[in-house]
């Protein structure tokens, strides 16, 4: 019986930078190992990162592969609140979306999880630890 896929956050498969100009965000996703890169490339579909980005409600989603570096970048229009000079918002600059990107869901088949950052088991629960 096969073994089933590992259900990881993007953070132990990739990491992420965050750009912006004007009202587009510009995220960069880079696998850490190469190995993993076509795992990106199925999963981290446009459609999953729009509805990943739903509530900031990006007008327009496109995704650049970048097989030689092992990465794709997105660039989502409308998504700064009218960018930094007009937005009310904390982070308008949007560098924190990078952050929200790692936090999506990717299936990982066993034999690629020696490439997987980050710890093999999920963290503690530290308030559930304490006496």
């Amino acid at each position: 019986m096969p073994m089933a896929d590992l259900i990881v956050p993007l953070s132990r498969v990739a990491h992420a930078r965050t750009g912006d100009k004007g009202d587009r965000t510009n995220i960069s996703v880079i696998a850490w190992n190469h190995a993993l890169y076509p795992l990106l490339v199925e999963q981290l579909t446009t459609a999953a990162v729009q509805a990943l980005f739903a509530h900031r409600r990006p007008s327009a989603t496109r995704r650049y592969l970048l097989p030689k570096l092992g990465a794709l970048n997105f660039v989502m229009d409308s998504t700064l609140d009218g960018g930094v000079n007009g937005a009310l918002n904390l982070d308008a600059h949007g560098k924190a979306l990078s952050y929200w990107m790692l936090t999506a869901e990717i299936a990982v088949p066993p034999h690629l999880a020696q490439y997987l950052a980050g710890p093999a088991a999920p963290p503690c629960d530290a308030a559930a630890a304490r006496p």
